[in-house]
């Protein structure tokens, strides 16, 4: 995994001494999805060094001390299981895959439940893209039987959407479609180059890889519509209906119905009360809204109403304080 330390300020060595860092690392997803920029600004906006400028002097506005670090993964499962063992304090994950892995239901049915889990926050929507290069000749998702599929990447909550959604469709993996498993920029890349037909994705839209490839070759979006998208909310009951409004991509000049899953910010319960208080108060000031609504087009919606609707797993009781001060909770 890469790691990228954010909000950092060169130390006076006197400030250096008097106060250690805190270190408070975010567990997000490849560089070309969603998870992966959100986090990092996120990191930003909850970080303040120490030896950092005061706030109000144009210096860091976070939780002061703390350095909030991002780092890539494979996703959902892969964050569940590094902050569940101690080894991120925190994670983005989905709801629907964080609801499973605290209940042992679902995707984790006769493992143990991971209920160290903790929410801070609910983030925003994940859109189900499932894309194609635009002169592929591929428009619906029923076409793509026999065709090269991508999956997304082992302990991602993609690889799990994927075979829950494919098997509504009707369409067996290794036997209606042969699957690969990559992150979504590979998957893009290889999309674009013939080697791949299509892609099924879970991101905040728009998503870079699929940014890039539609201003490069072009791309199409398979709907999920109808009777159809109908059996996959009755067989995964986290998802809702949505749609993906035209302009979000270059060439995309109508609005495509899809479903979506909301990303969590989790952490578990061995983190401190006060820290994880201050982490959540630090995301929703003044100064991380405005590197939300300026720093990527999902930023926009994130928003703190919003933060406690749909949680059906325990707050942290840091965050738990910080919602019940500001009247969102009881």
């Amino acid at each position: 995994m890469t790691a990228i330390a954010l909000g950092a300020a060169i130390l006076a060595p006197g400030l250096a001494e008097a106060q250690a860092p805190q270190f408070f690392r975010i567990g997000t997803g490849g560089a070309g999805g969603t998870y992966f920029p959100i986090g990092g600004i996120i990191a930003t906006g909850i970080s303040n060094p120490p030896g950092s400028r005061p706030c109000d002097k144009g210096g860091a506005c976070g939780v002061p001390g703390l350095v909030a670090i991002v780092q890539s993964s494979d996703g959902s499962v892969g964050n569940i299981n590094a902050v569940n063992s101690g080894q991120m304090e925190s994670g983005i994950a989905q709801s629907d895959v964080t609801h499973w892995a605290y209940t042992g239901t679902g995707l984790f049915e006769g493992r143990p439940k991971v209920e160290t889990l903790r929410v801070i926050a609910n983030l925003f929507p994940e859109h189900i893209q499932v894309f194609a290069k635009g002169t592929g000749g591929v428009t619906s998702i029923e076409q793509l039987k026999g065709k090269k599929v991508n999956y997304g990447p082992p302990a991602s909550g993609t690889l799990v959407g994927a075979r829950l959604f494919f098997e509504v469709y009707g369409l067996k993996e290794k036997v209606d479609v042969q699957p690969e498993f990559l992150n979504p920029q590979p998957a893009a890349d290889r999309i674009r180059d013939g080697q791949l037909d299509a892609a099924f994705l879970i991101a905040g839209t728009p998503t870079a890889a699929l940014v890039e490839l539609a201003s490069t070759v072009g791309m199409t979006l398979l709907p999920v519509e109808g009777a159809m998208r109908e059996k996959v909310l009755k067989a995964i009951p986290f998802w809702s209906e949505t749609t993906i409004p035209a302009g979000t991509y270059k060439g995309i000049d109508k609005e495509i119905p899809t479903v979506a899953v909301g990303a969590w910010w989790v952490t578990n319960n061995k983190q401190s009360e006060d820290t994880v208080y201050k982490v959540t108060e630090a995301l929703w000031n003044k100064n991380t809204r405005e590197l939300l609504d300026n720093g990527h087009a999902k930023g926009k919606a994130i928003l703190r109403d919003n933060a406690v609707k749909g949680v059906s797993i325990p707050f942290h009781p840091g965050a738990e304080k910080y919602y019940k001060e500001v009247g969102l909770l009881k």
